[in-house]
């Protein structure tokens, strides 16, 4: 049983007791299949119902037995995935499986997910994205993109938005149409902001509403690219 800290999956411990509930076991029959089928021999039903507590969280041996035992995958068990161990985990995926599947050999994998740093090829990045059937924002994430996008969406908004088109097309996986529409209206948006507070003059807005739209800019981002998606 270990501690909950950030090294851990993002474990759901409210969904772990409902699908146990829902199969009608007891925490010691959990723990008796993971111990059974999996020999983890330290699981007992305390650890079980610390888990489903939030008191302790599984380690990924442990997540992928838990799973086993409550008849799930391992996704079943996470909250959102952040980080590219944590999407792997949520497919159920070996790191040796999805060095191989993405065309990496397993140390070089193995090293960019301790490292969170994704560093593959365009080949490579493709099938990454498509084993673990990424989102583009989870591959903008995952690949380490994020900081550049939110650097560019910036200069994109408070210059011209057209120059910088092009280089968001080639960090996120959405048509370029539809960034095209959503820089144009997140422009349209921030501008209208940054007038209204050159409008208003001793009104004492001191342009916190066009810095709170800044600090949000990725968010407002995929909010209108999904809507254009869609």
């Amino acid at each position: 049983m270990t501690a909950v800290s950030q090294t851990t999956p993002p474990f759901n411990a409210l969904a772990a007791r409902r699908l146990r509930e829902a199969l009608g076991m007891a925490p010691g029959h959990v723990a008796y299949g993971i111990r059974a089928s999996y020999g983890l021999a330290h699981v007992t039903p305390d650890t079980v119902l610390a888990w489903e507590r939030g008191i302790a969280t599984p380690t990924s041996g442990e997540l992928t037995a838990l799973a086993g035992a409550l008849w799930c995958t391992p996704g079943e068990l996470l909250g959102a995935a952040r980080t590219l161990r944590e999407h792997r985990l949520a497919r159920g995926f070996a790191t040796e499986d999805l060095a191989r599947a993405v065309g990496l050999d397993h140390r070089s994998y193995a090293q960019m997910e301790e490292r969170d740093a994704w560093r593959g090829n365009e080949r490579q990045t493709a099938a990454l994205a498509e084993v673990l059937r990424l989102s583009p924002r989870a591959f903008v994430t995952v690949t380490g993109r994020q900081a550049r996008l939110t650097e560019l969406l910036t200069s994109a908004v408070t210059a011209r938005w057209q120059p910088y088109a092009k280089p968001i097309a080639k960090l996120v996986p959405v048509a370029p149409h539809h960034i095209e529409h959503a820089l144009e209206s997140l422009h349209e948006e921030y501008q209208g902001r940054t007038a209204a507070t050159l409008g208003w003059g001793d009104s004492g807005d001191t342009g916190d509403n066009a810095r709170e739209f800044l600090s949000q800019i990725v968010d407002h981002f995929w909010a209108r690219a999904r809507a254009r998606a869609n």
